[in-house]
């Protein structure tokens, strides 16, 4: 058995739900084809290697141009600047927390900064 971050955290809390997130456009994690799409260093066109779906409760897909509008959402109303794979695990965090609601505890990963994509259509 692989020591997964998923796996640690179940050991404090057997409660734990786990949701990986992947570009609508690319979710072969889902079950979906490869495809294109510009949510940098996630929805690489295949399964990884370290992939362990046991650890996974659910997975959450949103497309490129959905986390874009969160990276600038984020941006403008949290002062966070991050990229698009950030945007995009804001989009299932939030998604997750409406789900579960207000008494539920909800936390993701800020994977990357804004500043690569300061020439892009994003900023």
């Amino acid at each position: 058995m692989h020591s997964t971050v998923a796996n640690v955290l179940r050991d404090r809390n057997r409660n734990l739900h786990v949701v990986a997130s992947e570009p609508s456009e690319s979710a072969v994690l889902s079950g979906q084809p490869k495809g294109s799409h510009k949510i940098e260093g996630i929805g690489i066109g295949f399964v990884p290697p370290a992939w362990q779906p046991a650890d996974v409760n659910e997975i959450q897909a949103a497309t490129t141009e959905e986390a874009i509008q969160m990276c600038r959402r984020l941006a403008r109303e949290e002062g966070i600047f991050g990229g698009t794979s950030t945007g995009l695990n804001v989009i299932a965090a939030l998604r997750v927390a409406a789900r579960l609601g207000p008494d539920a505890t909800v936390a993701t990963i800020l994977i990357d900064s804004g500043l690569r994509y300061m020439s892009t259509e994003v900023y």
